[in-house]
C-alpha cells in the first residue's frame, strides 16, 4: 500500500542497504550506488520467449505533441535510442463521463498495434511515466498514460515521486486520491478503452492490456471488468488493495473478467498480509483466469523509474513478464 508505514517501511530498508555498502566507501558513495538507477539510462532487457511460461517461485516535461518521442530524462531504465526513435507521441485529452482527462499517447511511427493503458502511481502522470510508455511502445504496443487525478486538476500533478513525499506533496494528493472511487473508476477504464479503439494506431483486431502501479493495481481490474471484450491482460505491479472485505475488492472481480493477469507483489506488502497471495489464488483459479502471482524481493514501489526504492534487476524482471504476458495474450 503506498501510506506512511510502506514509506517508513522502504526508508528502514535504504538505510540497511546503505548501511552495509558504506564500509569503504562513505555514505554519499554508497547511496549513489543505491540510487544509481536515478541518473544512468541502460538498455532495455531482451524480450523473453513467451513459451517459456511464468516463473516457478512458489510464493506465487512529456515529449512535444505530434514530434518523435526522445529519449525522456526520467530516472531508472529509460527507452533506448533505437526505441525512442521508433515512436511519435501527442497529448490528448479524452472525454469520459465525469470530465476530460488528459493523458499521453505514444505508438511506433508505423502499423497498427495492440493499446495498452497505463495507470500510473499514486504521484500521478509524469515524466517517469512518459519514459516507461515510450519504452512499451519502442516494444509494438500503442499506449495510452492517463491522468487519473483529472477530475481534481489539469497536468502537471507533481514532478517526481519524491515531491509526494513531501508534506505538501501528500497534501496534495490526498484528496485527490479521495476522489476516486471504483465506479468512477469503471467508467473511466470503458472510456479509456474506447478511446484507444478509436484510434488508427490500435489494432482492433487484438486484445488490450492494462498496467497499474501502487494503488492503481486495482484499477487494471476494474477496467478489465468494464470492457470484458476487449481486455486481454492485465499487470499489476505492487498493487494496493487487491484484496479487501469491501464487496468491490479487487479480487472479487475475477469471477467478470475474461483477462489473464500478472500480479507482482513487494515483499513488504507480502510480510504485512501473508494472505492475499493466497486469496488471490484461489480466486483466480475458482474463475478459471490464467494469473501470474508472485512476491518479488524487492520493496514496495520498485518498478517506478524515479521511485527512491527503485529496484532495477526486479523491476526488469516484471518489465520480461509484462512483455511475456501481453504477448501470450494480447
Amino acid at each position: 500500500m503506498c501510506d506512511d508505514t510502506t514509506e517508513a517501511e522502504n526508508e528502514a530498508y535504504l538505510q540497511r542497504v546503505l548501511s552495509r555498502r558504506e564500509v569503504g566507501m562513505g555514505a554519499g558513495a554508497a547511496l549513489a550506488a543505491v540510487l544509481a538507477g536515478c541518473t544512468e539510462p541502460s538498455t532495455p532487457a531482451q524480450q523473453p520467449d513467451p513459451s517459456l511460461g511464468p516463473p516457478t517461485n512458489a510464493n506465487a516535461s512529456p515529449p512535444v505533441p505530434e514530434q518523435a518521442a526522445a529519449p525522456p530524462q526520467a530516472t531508472g531504465t529509460a527507452p533506448s535510442q533505437t526505441e525512442a526513435s521508433l515512436t511519435v507521441s501527442r497529448m490528448v485529452t479524452i472525454k469520459t463521463p465525469d470530465g476530460e482527462a488528459e493523458a499521453f499517447f505514444v505508438t511506433p511511427k508505423q502499423g497498427k498495434h495492440p493499446g495498452v493503458l497505463i495507470w500510473p502511481d499514486i504521484a500521478g502522470l509524469r515524466e517517469a511515466y512518459t519514459a516507461m510508455a515510450t519504452r512499451l511502445a519502442g516494444e509494438g504496443y500503442a499506449v495510452l498514460a492517463v491522468n487519473h487525478y483529472y477530475r481534481s486538476t489539469k497536468l502537471p500533478v507533481l514532478a517526481t515521486f519524491a515531491e509526494f513525499r513531501t508534506e505538501a506533496g501528500k497534501a496534495r494528493i490526498e484528496p485527490m486520491k479521495a476522489a476516486l472511487t471504483p465506479e468512477g473508476i469503471a467508467r473511466d477504464g470503458a472510456a479509456f478503452v474506447a478511446w484507444l479503439d478509436q484510434q488508427p494506431e490500435v489494432d482492433q483486431g487484438k486484445k488490450l492490456g492494462s498496467s497499474g502501479y501502487c494503488m492503481t493495481g486495482s484499477y487494471t481490474f476494474r477496467t478489465a471488468v468494464a470492457a470484458p471484450e476487449r481486455v486481454g491482460a492485465v499487470a499489476s505491479f505492487h498493487g494496493g488493495g487487491l484484496v479487501t472485505d469491501q464487496p468491490t475488492s479487487p479480487h472479487t472481480l475475477f469471477a467478470k473478467m475474461k483477462a489473464a493477469a500478472l500480479i507482482c507483489i513487494a515483499q513488504n506488502d507480502d510480510e504485512r498480509e501473508p494472505e492475499t497471495k493466497t486469496k488471490l489464488r484461489k480466486a483466480a483459479d475458482a474463475a478459471g483466469i490464467d494469473a501470474e502471482i508472485e512476491v518479488y524481493p524487492a520493496q514496495h514501489g520498485w518498478c517506478t523509474l524515479d521511485a527512491p526504492i527503485y529496484d532495477k534487476e526486479q523491476a526488469e524482471r516484471a518489465w520480461a513478464r509484462m512483455l511475456a504476458t501481453f504477448q501470450r495474450h494480447l
